[in-house]
């Protein structure tokens, strides 16, 4: 029965990634390198794991997508389709908020809610962590990243004097 809701998912995800990118990605432009270009960054990289993502997977990068796979090194969560929603409630926990975050929560929610523990705790996850889903991560691609991803990771704390 999971089988045929990740079919269907698949399907509706097929017929609105083209449309997401033309409507709530006009501004953006897809990145200047290729996969293979990001394999030849020095190896603790943001560059070069993310080069190392697309082998290791099997995956091309998709034009204005390309920080989607970034959120994946960075917050570790999986590629498979529970995962993909539970990182939309991530992005959710960390502020994001657009009509397509929303749909893929409800959608994701209501075809997979063996998953809901799961989502609940990647919200929190995301809440826990400093505000990244806006970043240019081409502009960071040299950065080492562990660094960038324990920087990430650790939440604004407030300091008082």
């Amino acid at each position: 029965m999971k089988k045929i809701r990740v079919k269907f998912l698949l399907f509706v995800y097929n017929k609105t990634q083209k449309l997401y990118r033309t409507y709530f990605k006009k501004k953006k432009r897809q990145w200047q390198f290729t996969e293979k270009q990001l394999l030849e960054f020095q190896e603790d990289s943001l560059g070069r794991k993310l080069g190392e993502f697309y082998k290791k997977h099997g995956f091309t990068m998709i034009p204005k997508m390309e920080n989607h796979d970034v959120h994946h090194l960075i917050t570790g969560c999986g590629t498979n389709f529970e995962d993909e929603i539970a990182m939309q409630f991530l992005l959710l926990g960390n502020g994001k908020l657009n009509a397509h975050l929303l749909a893929a929560i409800v959608l994701g929610s209501l075809i997979l809610p063996e998953y809901y523990k799961l989502y609940i705790k990647a919200y929190k996850k995301g809440q826990n962590m400093r505000p990244f889903y806006q970043w240019d991560f081409e502009a960071l691609l040299w950065q080492n990243f562990e660094h960038l991803k324990d920087f990430i990771q650790q939440k604004n704390t407030a300091v008082l004097h």
